[in-house]
């Protein structure tokens, strides 16, 4: 059972180069009792790609998400604003 749920949503946009981008995570429990690393990504508004990492401990799950969140941050990435869910992006 896990700790405690781990999810993380967040964006880059630049419109001067005409990029809007998500970036999702999940860390998730299977059916079978190991811990799965769950990551979305692609251009706001389609579905995106998919991939999913299983691990048997949820330190080890816990390590890489937060490995790939500072990736993302040193990126750009940043939550998504307030006032972008009202605007429909």
């Amino acid at each position: 059972m896990l700790a405690q749920p781990y999810q993380l949503y967040v964006e880059r946009r630049d419109a001067s180069r005409n990029m809007a981008r998500f970036y999702a995570m999940s860390i998730e429990q299977t059916l079978f009792g190991q811990i799965c690393l769950i990551r979305r990504w692609g251009r706001i508004g389609a579905y995106g790609q998919t991939m999913q990492h299983s691990f048997d401990r949820e330190d080890e799950a816990v390590r890489l998400f937060l490995d790939l969140l500072r990736q993302k941050r040193n990126r750009g990435y940043r939550p998504r604003e307030k006032g972008d869910a009202e605007r429909g992006s």
